[in-house]
């Protein structure tokens, strides 16, 4: 069982920064690959970047690539996604998510582990 917790949104210009936090409760994070969603109003939620376990390897949705990045920190159970050069488009609730699945982590239906969400407003 894992508990999410996310942190770190709030209202910024364009052009600007923010870090999300996602805090993982539970000894088993470390086992856990994550990803960071988020749902626009209107729209359906999707993937902006994931974070494979054992690999390393990560993902990112085109529209975030170069901007977004998606780290963890296994040592203090924390998962983390820097947004640099923030737009308006990129208003939304995100949720971090925990999943064992290793196949395709932009897959919504393949994590069993959801924050309540943070919401994120950047202003033009």
């Amino acid at each position: 069982q894992v508990r999410l917790v996310e942190s770190g949104g709030g209202l910024v210009q364009a052009g600007g920064s923010l870090r999300l936090s996602c805090a993982a409760s539970g000894r088993t994070f470390s086992r856990y690959n994550m990803g960071w969603f988020r749902q626009a109003p209107g729209k359906e939620r999707h993937v902006v970047a994931a974070i494979n376990l054992s690999s390393g390897v990560t993902y990112y949705v085109d529209s975030v690539k170069g901007r977004f990045t998606i780290s963890r920190d296994n040592a203090k159970n924390t998962l983390y996604l820097q947004m640099n050069s923030l737009k308006p488009e990129d208003t939304a609730v995100y949720y971090c998510a925990a999943t064992i699945v290793t196949t395709d982590l932009r897959r919504e239906d393949l994590y069993k582990y959801w924050g309540q969400g943070t919401q994120v407003t950047v202003s033009s």
